[in-house]
């Protein structure tokens, strides 16, 4: 499994040598977001196509 100190390392290599502090931090949550995303897919943590077109049916009605 790859750390965390090895993700941002490996970010940094991706990104161009001018890239903002803004730049990096974005990158750098955009990859916490989906790590979380699997891991809530691992665990099971996930709806079903029906429950999430019943729950924004809510709102998208007018």
């Amino acid at each position: 499994m790859i750390t965390a100190k090895e993700e941002v390392r490996k970010i940094l290599d991706q990104v161009p040598d001018d890239v903002s502090f803004e730049d990096i931090q974005y990158h750098i949550y955009v990859c916490q977001k989906i790590e979380r995303g699997l891991k809530d897919i691992e665990d099971g943590h996930v709806f079903s196509q029906e429950e999430i077109e019943r729950r924004m049916s809510k709102w998208l009605e007018r």
